[in-house]
């Protein structure tokens, strides 16, 4: 059972997506001057998913990678989990028709038997988080033997004559922008505080590798700011 703090973290979590949800893909669209549509793309590439293959895409949300799972994998069975439901419920109302499964479910506690996907996916899931070894072991268990890990997240980068301009860009202009689009500025705050907190590329794969995952690589995306990492089990 999720302890009391672990408890409180969800809530918490669950509390900031439904505040957000509304506006979660626009803002994520203009945040990267839509380039998130292409990570999604190679993300969803590197799964290298079999005919009729299963997919799991974790902290769905409205179901952005999913879809595009869908549209990549159109015979594979795709299921789409999350704790926050009006993010899924967005997800179901914009595109009933995309043919996804959903399910509410807790990252770290998955409610799926082990060995049942060839591939889980994630898209900004890891940082957020409350234990990220247990969020990894979980979806190890849930990955049939050789099956796909891909985690698409934000990363800490390496420090240059870059780094004030990024700083500047994270902490006063998305907030300003989430302002303008949502009336809400503090949550997308958040948003630079938990990728600072969040591990480098290089630690991920540690961690990925612990776990037990084989042959993880990584590769960055928007100047540094975002990593796609893919292994095997």
């Amino acid at each position: 059972m999720p302890d009391r703090l672990d408890l409180d973290f969800l809530r918490q979590q669950q509390t900031m997506f439904t505040r957000i949800a509304r506006r979660y893909d626009l803002m994520n669209h203009l945040m990267s001057g839509w380039q998130d549509n292409s990570w999604r793309r190679y993300a969803v590439k590197q799964a290298a998913l079999p005919n009729s293959g299963r997919i799991l895409d974790i902290g769905t949300g409205t179901g952005m990678l999913a879809l595009e799972a869908a549209r990549q994998y159109p015979s594979s069975q795709i299921i789409g989990a999350d704790l926050t439901l009006p993010m899924m419920e967005i997800g179901r109302r914009v595109n009933p028709r995309a043919g996804l499964d959903w399910a509410a479910s807790d990252a770290a506690r998955l409610p799926f038997s082990s060995d049942s996907f060839d591939a889980v996916v994630s898209g900004f899931l890891s940082r957020n988080l409350s234990d990220i070894y247990q969020g990894l072991t979980e979806q190890y268990r849930v990955l049939k033997p050789g099956g796909k890990i891909v985690v698409l997240d934000t990363t800490k980068r390496p420090k240059d004559i870059l780094t004030p301009l990024i700083r500047f860009y994270m902490v006063r202009v998305i907030p300003a922008l989430s302002n303008l689009i949502t009336g809400n500025k503090e949550d997308y705050i958040y948003l630079y505080e938990s990728t600072e907190s969040f591990l480098r590329a290089e630690e991920l794969v540690a961690y990925l590798a612990a776990v037990g995952f084989k042959k993880v690589l990584f590769k960055r995306f928007m100047l540094g700011m975002i990593a796609i990492h893919w292994g095997e089990k």
